[in-house]
């Protein structure tokens, strides 16, 4: 049986992808197993050869990679850019520079005990690392965990979404090129299609030595339970509720920009995607009156020109078919618990692909469905800061299951940095929107519902090895030994004194019990 790809712009149909089964899954897995007992050895300057080559060709290619992603997802070039070009790209630079730096052998302090010793962590390549990716940003998804996964020593397995696989064969074929133009053997990486079967395969089989999943909650829970047959280590990078503050002394016409793209990007299918707007009380009408016209003459339809369509838009489609209806049933049960529906709120009824009306809604409060759950669509969602209370506003951002991103836009840069502090989400930014995924030296990742583990940084790309623990002696002349006393058969008398002198010397603050120490390891050390 083969997958049946659609544009969802359009509805027109893109073509077939494998449905793989577990015995396909499994034949991939053990190719890749073989192929990176040899990539492993390869040495940093040959992997970001491999990278500059994946670069060079999207640099040369940017046309081609956002036509092919917007007929996948529905996206504008412009999103498309933004999204899965510009992002992969910084990756590409920011692992190339670093990746060798952040992976070299990390020497650490050795206490006076082992004074004798130098100590050091290495970082391994652990194997075959798996991502699990979803469908809004086909492109950069698919090739996201490549490069710091080749980077690290490792073979990489992706499994993309069943409503992003029409491209999966393009985009795998890049990477797969870059390594036999360089050299290497392709099985290095490779890219799974199909359904439950092919996910259940990956995430339960023994030849799998990580797994970083990014998705909904309920299929990470899902995910993690499989996992744990084999307990292979897994990041998951779960749904978000991005929260974004402006405060009463900010320049409403200044954060309009950034509120549009933090809604309306990619039609709001974003993992940072803004899903709820806290405008304090002496700015929230004014807000209001700006913000509305914006997202009323928002441009929306078939992102290329084809089929009637010029492609000059703003918003584009919906990916998933059943996203329309949970976004519409959210926005439903907001209107009856009594929020205003300023525009949209409904499924586009002038455009024939899986389009929703970008939408803004006003009055949601903590009864509403849609102050919790997951959005991913084109909805404004605003909330009012009564009496411009900072404390109100701290308890409203907190007030979620979910724990991504934050921003929060302020005259003083002290007082947001300082409330930011407060919010319980893995990042935040300061009077800007998702500037945190351009700087690839920080770690991506959430709390609460929105999952755990990190990719990106220091800290996703050591994540992505064995951490290996080393101490050897600094010269032959000196070696750790057991002393008499304690060595078996134990001495009964001074075994004990004597290592309790050993506590005293090193571990006692006050000199005189250090001295008590010494006399006591001369008088049982003999």
């Amino acid at each position: 049986m083969k997958l049946n790809c659609f544009d969802p712009s359009t509805k027109q149909f893109l073509g077939h992808a494998n449905n793989m089964t577990a015995d396909e899954v499994n034949e991939i897995l053990e190719k890749a197993k073989v192929a990176q007992t040899e990539w492993r050895k390869t040495s940093f300057a040959q992997r970001r050869m491999v990278l500059r080559t994946i670069q060079k060709y999207i640099v040369n290619h940017v046309e081609d990679i956002c036509r092919v992603s917007a007929r996948e997802s529905g996206k504008p070039k412009v999103d498309a850019v933004m999204g899965e070009i510009l992002t992969t790209c910084e990756k590409i630079r920011t692992i190339c520079e670093w990746g060798e730096y952040w992976l070299r052998p990390d020497y650490r302090p050795t206490g006076p005990m082992m004074m004798h010793k130098n100590a050091w962590v290495e970082y391994v390549p652990l194997g075959i690392i798996v991502a699990i990716a979803p469908w809004n940003y086909p492109f950069h998804n698919s090739i996201n965990h490549v490069i710091s996964g080749l980077m690290a020593g490792n073979a990489v397995v992706g499994k993309v979404s069943e409503h992003a696989s029409w491209s999966a064969s393009y985009f795998g074929r890049i990477l797969r090129q870059a390594l036999v133009v360089n050299g290497h053997n392709p099985d290095i990486v490779a890219t799974v299609t199909g359904l439950a079967e092919s996910g259940a395969a990956l995430c339960t089989s023994p030849l799998v030595d990580k797994i970083i999943f990014t998705g909904s909650t309920p299929i990470g829970r899902k995910v993690m339970e499989s996992a744990a047959q084999n307990l292979t280590p897994l990041v998951l990078e779960l749904g978000g509720k991005d929260v974004m503050v402006f405060r009463h002394d900010v320049k409403v016409e200044n954060v309009i920009p950034f509120v549009m793209r933090g809604c309306f990007q990619n039609s709001g299918q974003n993992c940072v995607g803004v899903e709820r707007v806290l405008v304090y009380e002496s700015i929230y009408d004014k807000f209001l009156e700006q913000v509305v016209p914006k997202v009323k003459a928002l441009r929306q339809g078939n992102p290329l020109p084809s089929c009637g369509a010029d492609g000059k838009v703003d918003c584009g489609s919906m990916i998933m078919p059943a996203q329309l209806e949970i976004v519409q049933a959210l926005v439903k049960d907001a209107v009856e618990k009594g929020a205003i529906l300023h525009c949209g709120g409904k499924v586009n009824p002038n455009l024939n692909g899986q389009f929703f009306e970008p939408t803004v809604l006003s009055g949601v409060t903590f009864e509403m469905k849609i102050f919790n759950q997951e959005v991913f669509g084109p909805v404004m969602t605003v909330i009012k800061v009564p009496k411009d209370d900072d404390n109100e506003c701290i308890r409203l951002v907190n007030h979620c299951e979910f724990g991504l991103g934050s921003s929060i836009f302020t005259a003083n840069d002290a007082v947001g940095l300082a409330m930011g502090r407060q919010f319980r989400t893995g990042m935040l930014t300061v009077n800007d929107y998702a500037s945190n995924y351009l700087i690839q030296s920080l770690p991506f990742g959430g709390v609460k519902e929105s999952g755990f583990g990190r990719f990106a940084g220091i800290e996703g790309l050591r994540a992505l090895c064995m951490e290996r623990s080393i101490s050897v002696d600094k010269t032959s002349l000196i070696r750790t030994s057991i002393p008499p006393v304690i060595n078996y058969p134990i001495d009964m008398v001074k075994g004990f004194p004597f290592t309790e002198s050993l506590v005293q010397l090193f571990y006692n603050e006050d000199i005189i019990g250090k001295i008590k120490g010494i006399f006591g390891l001369i008088k049982n050390g003999v």
